[in-house]
């Protein structure tokens, strides 16, 4: 597999500058920065959580994890992890695991830690667990327009 067409279909539309960059077949975001040589601060990652209201990804920096109650306190919504169930249902054309953090692509509502926004580069999965995705910060930015930022995530 390669980047999804949700995925190609986004960065096409908003005319994003990408390079691809490949690394060996893997599944946690620490193997992959270490395989692509990039800091794990650098890697975008897509967490999908749900409520009564329905879905929410949140993109948080892969050295990172989701803090569940600043969430709570900042949106006043009871989100917890969506089922691996659902997240294969949501994003059908990627990897199990391998979410891509722009939330356009697939219809779902994003909100975007505001550390990953001062980055140079940004890389992301495409969807699938031996590509990343690179762009500038620049683009990633234009790529999240209209997002809501927050300070969502917390040490790993």
């Amino acid at each position: 597999m390669s980047i999804t067409a949700s995925v190609m279909n986004v960065l096409t539309q908003h005319q994003t500058e990408y390079q691809v960059v490949a690394h060996p077949k893997c599944y946690t975001s620490t193997e992959i920065a270490n395989l692509a040589h990039v800091s794990d601060d650098h890697i975008a990652k897509g967490v999908l959580l749900k409520d009564a209201q329905g879905y929410l990804l949140a993109v948080i920096p892969a050295s990172q994890w989701v803090d569940l109650q600043r969430l709570k306190t900042e949106l006043d919504r009871d989100l917890t992890l969506a089922p691996e169930t659902e997240i294969r249902r949501l994003f059908g054309d990627c990897d199990p695991g391998a979410v891509p953090p722009i939330g356009e692509a697939y219809g779902v509502e994003t909100i975007l830690d505001e550390s990953l926004t001062s980055l140079a580069n940004v890389y992301f999965e495409g969807g699938d667990h031996q590509q990343l995705v690179r762009v500038s910060g620049e683009q990633f930015k234009a790529l999240m327009k209209g997002v809501r930022h927050g300070h969502i995530s917390d040490e790993a």
